[in-house]
């Protein structure tokens, strides 16, 4: 096993761990971590973070259940949708993007790259959200309500996001479920968790016929990912959550940056 091997599985503790600490973040690193550090292939890459995301996250959101911190309405209101737009993305659009996209002055637009350049975008918007988040959020309270509109329509797009990254898009359903939904933050981070790990799960399945599986590999990375969140569990009482927070979008910033200049250099 090589340093950058062992590098990358160490990494896959972190995931797990920053997903206990502050409720989402790892799973934006599960992709770079599979590509960089253990050579994955980024298509491929995309499909293992949706079975390591999805099950850790349903580990994470035991303990949630367990304090009666999940809102299973609101979960399913955004959830149907959300599993509907990441099967179809995963199961028909990824395959379908080609090969090679497009040609600039000799550099070629490939799949892979473009996936990874939109997966960069993505980790600097998330990053931006980890680094402005306001504790006053966790102060929402009220009666739900539901705008099932925006909900299913946020559901959809997140969705797609999912299916096309990878990533579990708690950046985005959280906000939602706070603004929306009118969710405490708690809740929302609970309630988030659930349906991070139904929909990613669900997009895993139209990867099966599609992708060559390497399930010792994936499995003993999820392993490795779901003993990082019992971990986490365990510090999030210990530890300053919003300065960990805002650490942790600065150094997704950073990883974001160096995607697109790793990508995009010429």
């Amino acid at each position: 096993m090589t340093a950058l091997e062992i590098i990358g599985y160490a990494a896959s503790i972190m995931i797990g761990l920053s997903l206990g600490l502050i409720g989402g973040g790892g799973s934006i690193l599960t992709v770079p971590v599979l590509v960089y550090l253990l050579g994955v292939n980024p298509v491929l890459a995309t499909a293992y973070s949706l079975f390591v995301v999805g099950a850790t996250s349903l580990v994470g959101s035991f303990s949630f259940m367990k304090k009666k911190l999940v809102d299973y309405r609101t979960a399913l209101v955004f959830a149907v949708p959300s599993f509907i737009s990441v099967f179809l993305t995963r199961k028909y659009l990824v395959p379908a993007i080609p090969d090679s996209l497009f040609t600039i002055g000799g550099f070629e637009v490939s799949k892979s790259i473009a996936i990874m350049v939109f997966f960069a975008l993505v980790m600097v918007a998330a990053s931006i959200s980890m680094i402005k988040s306001k504790r006053k959020e966790e102060e929402a309270t009220g009666e739900i309500k539901y705008n099932y509109p925006l909900i299913g329509l946020e559901g959809a797009l997140v969705g797609v996001l999912t299916g096309i990254v990878g990533a579990g898009g708690g950046f985005l359903i959280i906000p939602a479920l706070v603004i929306l939904a009118r969710l405490p933050m708690k809740m929302a981070v609970g309630t988030s968790l659930l349906i991070i790990a139904a929909k990613s799960l669900v997009g895993f399945l139209g990867d099966i016929s599609n992708q060559p599986i390497n399930w010792t590999f994936m499995l003993i990375f999820t392993a490795l990912s779901v003993g990082g969140i019992f971990i986490g569990s365990y510090l999030s009482s210990k530890i300053n959550s919003d300065l960990l927070k805002k650490g942790f979008g600065w150094f997704v910033l950073l990883m974001g940056f160096y995607i697109l200049f790793k990508e995009l250099a010429m």
